[in-house]
C-alpha cells in the first residue's frame, strides 16, 4: 500500500473524505467549552474547568479546578491528548509541565472581538476534527451578528461595570477588559474610560464616573443581596444611576464569556442599557 493511502486511512491527510482524528480533550475556559459543545464534540471531553458553566451538561463533567490555578496532576489524571485553553489559563509553568508530559496544549484567545471568536471557532474545529461543523457554526454566527439590534442613534449611556463576588472587594472595569469591549458593542460609554483593567471600587471613583447605569453580573448582584445591597457600596447610591436605581445585570458567562452566544449577549445588553429592559 502506498504511503499516501496509509496516511489517508489513519486520518492524517485532510481533504480525502476521511474523518480527522478526534482527540480526548480537557477544556479550560467557559467560552472554549461552549464552543466544543456547539460543535458537537462534547463526547471527546475528559474534563473541564470550573468556569465551564454552559451548557448545563458541562458542569457534570470531571473538573480540573479554576482556569488560572490549574495543577498538572489534576489534568494528567484525566489522560487527555489535548488541552484546549483560554488565554487566561495558567499558571504558565503548569502548561509547560503538561507539554513536557506529552499533552498538546493549545491556547485560544478571542481578544474580545467578534472576528476573534470566529477564528477561535475554526481553530477549535480543526483541533477537534470537526471542521465542517465549525464552518457551519461560523456561518450561523455571522448571520446572527448581522441581525443583532442596533442601539438608538446618538444614545451613549455612561455605564459603570462593577465586578462583585461574595465576601470580596468590589472592582470596577476600565479599558482593556471584557466588560469594556461589551459596552462598546452595545453602544454605551464606559464610565471609567481612561482607566486600564480592573480596579477596586472607591467612593471617589464612583462619584467621578457618574454613571447613568450600573451593570454587574447576575451572580454578583445576588452575592451583594440584590440592587439594595449593591447600592450600599461606597459612593454608588449618590451617582445618577444610584439615585434612579438604574441597575442592570446579566448572567456572567453570557455577558463576559465572548463565546458562541455573543450575538445574543450583545442584543440583550443593548436592550438593557438603552432603556427597553433596564
Amino acid at each position: 500500500m502506498r504511503r499516501r493511502d496509509c496516511l489517508a486511512l489513519a486520518g492524517l491527510l485532510p481533504g480525502l473524505g476521511v474523518a480527522q482524528a478526534q482527540p480526548r480533550m480537557v477544556s479550560v475556559g467557559g467560552a472554549v467549552t461552549e464552543t466544543v459543545f456547539a460543535l458537537g464534540a462534547q463526547g471527546q471531553l475528559a474534563g473541564v474547568d470550573t468556569t465551564s458553566l454552559f451548557p448545563l451538561d458541562a458542569t457534570r463533567l470531571p473538573q480540573v479546578g479554576y482556569a488560572r490555578t490549574l495543577s498538572a496532576e489534576g489534568v494528567l489524571a484525566l489522560k487527555p491528548q489535548l488541552l484546549l485553553a483560554s488565554g487566561e489559563a495558567g499558571p504558565p509553568q503548569v502548561l509547560q509541565q503538561l507539554q513536557r508530559a506529552g499533552v498538546r496544549v493549545e491556547v485560544l484567545d478571542d481578544q474580545h472581538r467578534f472576528d476573534g471568536i470566529l477564528a477561535r471557532t475554526l481553530r477549535i474545529g480543526q483541533l477537534c476534527g470537526r471542521e465542517p461543523e465549525a464552518a457551519g457554526l461560523v456561518a450561523s454566527l455571522r448571520q446572527d451578528w448581522a441581525a443583532r439590534p442596533r442601539p438608538p442613534a446618538g444614545s451613549l449611556p455612561r455605564v459603570l461595570f462593577v465586578l462583585a463576588h461574595a465576601g470580596g472587594q468590589l472592582r470596577v472595569a476600565g479599558e482593556g477588559t471584557g466588560a469594556d469591549a461589551m459596552l462598546a458593542l452595545a453602544g454605551a460609554r464606559n464610565a471609567l474610560a481612561g482607566l486600564q483593567g480592573y480596579k477596586p471600587l472607591t467612593a471617589e471613583a464612583a462619584l467621578q464616573a457618574a454613571p447613568d447605569v450600573i451593570l454587574c453580573t447576575d451572580q454578583g448582584l445576588e452575592a451583594q443581596g440584590g440592587a439594595d445591597g449593591l447600592l450600599k457600596a461606597p459612593g454608588l447610591t449618590l451617582t445618577p444611576a444610584g439615585r434612579a436605581r438604574r441597575v442592570a445585570s446579566m448572567e456572567a458567562l453570557l455577558l463576559l464569556g465572548f463565546g458562541p452566544r455573543l450575538p445574543q449577549a450583545v442584543a440583550e445588553l443593548t436592550d438593557k442599557l438603552h432603556g427597553r429592559a433596564a
